[in-house]
């Protein structure tokens, strides 16, 4: 009725041990991704975006992060330059993304920049997906838990996304079991389940993602 009732969350990365272990994973993994692949692949990649379309290597967006702090994310760019960019969700077939485009995007490869933004300390290497300032904004009215998943770091790839719920929001429904996911993740974090969400993002990249596009 009109009592007041206080729900306690389980919260792993609220203890200082398991915050350091995830932070020293996290430098750790991303500076091999940085070393081993990033290196020598994004001066190929960099050359192949600027002969197939006009406008920069990288698109530079600011999106959500721990605590709603507003951060740069990086991402190698796979559409042209459009007007926006920073408002609309890319959809399937979308007329904006780019011959290259289309390849880096389903082979994830457009999201490897990020590790810049994990070893800097903006992003994990697991964790809730980070949405644009405007999606925050306009998905907190739809669903007033949204703002749980704010309480970690955004990750390259989530629990969300491994099990399906990856890609274009077109439905309120998808929206909350992409939530559900992402708060399920942060209530039963471990450095297991990191490595598990790690390889599980690499087999379904090799299967091929449906809604990757």
């Amino acid at each position: 009725a009109d009592i007041p009732v206080i729900s306690l969350r389980n919260d792993p990365l609220q203890d200082t041990g398991n915050k350091f272990k995830k932070r020293i994973f996290d430098i750790v993994f991303s500076s091999l991704v940085i070393l081993l692949l990033l290196s020598w692949l994004m001066p190929i990649i960099a050359i192949l975006i600027k002969l197939g379309s006009r406008g920069p290597v990288f698109f530079i967006q600011e999106r959500s992060g721990r605590n709603n702090e507003p951060f740069r994310c990086l991402k190698f760019r796979t559409l042209r330059i459009n007007e926006e960019a920073n408002s609309k969700q890319v959809t399937k077939d979308d007329q904006r993304i780019t011959p290259l485009g289309k390849f880096l995007r389903k082979s994830n490869i457009d999201e490897l920049p990020q590790f810049i933004n994990v070893f800097l300390g903006d992003m994990s290497v697991v964790g809730p997906r980070p949405h644009m300032l405007k999606h925050t904004t306009d998905f907190t009215n739809i669903y007033k838990q949204y703002m749980v998943r704010h309480f970690i770091k955004p990750g390259v790839t989530g629990w969300a996304q491994v099990n399906g719920y990856r890609g274009v929001i077109s439905e309120n429904k998808y929206l909350v079991k992409r939530i559900e996911h992402d708060i399920w993740y942060l209530e039963n974090w471990s450095i297991s389940l990191d490595i598990k969400i790690i390889f599980m993002t690499v087999y379904n990249t090799i299967k091929g993602d449906k809604n990757a596009f």
